[in-house]
């Protein structure tokens, strides 16, 4: 149950119930992609200068934060938003070809909420130190081959947002962090765990020869067989895999072949190796390195295999996660409420924040379908936005 303090936080989020609402349903309707998210950022950078907060932003990339200073010392607390969409092209209401099916939109919204509240009269009253509010890009690792293109151009370092935030020194004077990302979970309201699998992410280039297919097949090598038979490799040494560590390799195939009647002779794939650690990742990528290798050895073809840093497994504070219990369980009560030891096998580049300071990424219910899915949608913004506000407020 709140205490007195806790309910006027609350109703300080109810006064921007409209703006909340307006702001996901905006961002839903116009997805972008990670280092894309041009018209997200200056929609939210509108918004938040309307508030009457002044933005810093990087260079070269969409994203933005503020400091709000309470006037009295202590840490300095980071709280995020995450600007990104996904390729989703099968998504009933994608917008070319992309859909907000990991419920970033959500993030924006409460974000907004919890800013719009910090600004009203007596928000700060009992707080120290001051709230560093940012909305950060390109949380999804995907289009890694155009991400290439950005590192190799000097626009990034860093696949991830966050990372490339952390890079840039925009979190160098942060002391904690927290988000709340949306989730689909009817039984409770809110959830979290004690981390997730970290990834490295995967380029991967087969060359052979191409040739007629029909007319002089035996001249050519083919390269997508090749990539076959390197993804055959993968799905063999899966086996060899421990449980614990929670390896997960899934390559999809970017480029297969440019005409029916010729043998392909360049084939593209990408893929994430996952796992509990950075040494299981290693150790796993080497498996599957050589698996990769060993297709094209057996066609005669070539194979170019780029690695990089994807994500570190994150570790969420036992401290926070009992803060963030406690005013969760508050808001809305116990029963509503799941923090377990549960390992997640998914990876965020919230685990590079917290491999440098005590950081957290519990989840907000509210959505509805599949992760990632084709049937993604947020089917109560009461429990994914303003829960997520609340929470956030009253943590």
């Amino acid at each position: 149950m709140m205490d007195e303090r806790q309910q006027l936080l609350c109703e300080m989020v109810e006064k921007s119930r409209q703006l909340i609402f307006e702001v996901e349903e905006h961002i839903w309707k116009h997805p972008e992609t990670g280092f894309r998210e041009w018209n997200t950022s200056a929609y939210l950078e509108e918004i938040m200068t309307d508030l009457g907060y002044d933005l810093i932003k990087p260079e070269g990339i969409p994203g933005f934060f503020t400091d709000l200073d309470t006037g009295r010392p202590g840490p300095r607390l980071l709280i995020m938003g995450e600007l990104d969409a996904l390729v989703c092209q099968m998504h009933a209401e994608a917008t070319d070809g992309k859909a907000h099916a990991c419920g970033h939109h959500a993030q924006c919204a409460a974000l907004i909420g919890l800013a719009a509240a910090l600004k009203e009269p007596g928000a700060l009253d009992g707080l120290s130190g001051t709230i560093r509010l940012m909305a950060v890009p390109a949380e999804e690792l995907i289009e890694v081959e155009w991400r290439e293109t950005l590192r190799q151009q000097g626009v990034i370092k860093y696949y991830g947002g966050k990372t490339e935030f952390m890079h840039r020194g925009y979190l160098d004077d942060v002391d904690l962090a927290f988000m709340i990302h949306t989730a689909i979970d009817d039984e409770v309201d809110f959830a979290c765990r004690t981390g997730t699998n970290g990834c490295l992410a995967k380029c991967v280039t087969y060359e052979g020869v191409a040739s007629h297919a029909g007319g002089s097949p035996h001249l050519g090598i083919n390269a997508l067989y090749a990539a076959q038979m390197g993804m055959q490799g993968i799905n063999a040494i899966r086996e060899t895999f421990r449980d614990d560590d929670h390896v997960r390799v899934h390559p999809i195939m970017t480029a297969g072949g440019q005409s029916v009647n010729i043998i392909p002779s360049h084939v593209k794939l990408e893929s994430f190796v996952r796992g509990a650690s950075l040494e299981t990742i290693a150790k796993a990528n080497l498996k599957v390195n050589r698996a990769l290798a060993a297709g094209a050895v057996s066609l005669g073809a070539r194979v170019h295999i780029m690695d990089r840093p994807g994500y570190a497994p994150l570790q969420n504070d036992p401290g926070l996660m009992k803060v963030a219990q406690e005013c969760m369980e508050a808001l809305v009560g116990p029963e509503r409420v799941r923090f377990s030891n549960a390992w997640g096998t998914g990876s965020t580049d919230m685990g590079d924040v917290s491999c440098v300071m005590p950081a957290i990424h519990p989840y907000a219910s509210g959505a509805s379908g599949t992760s990632h899915g084709n049937d993604f949608r947020i089917k109560d913004r009461e429990r994914a936005c303003m829960n997520a506000a609340k929470a956030q407020l009253l943590m």
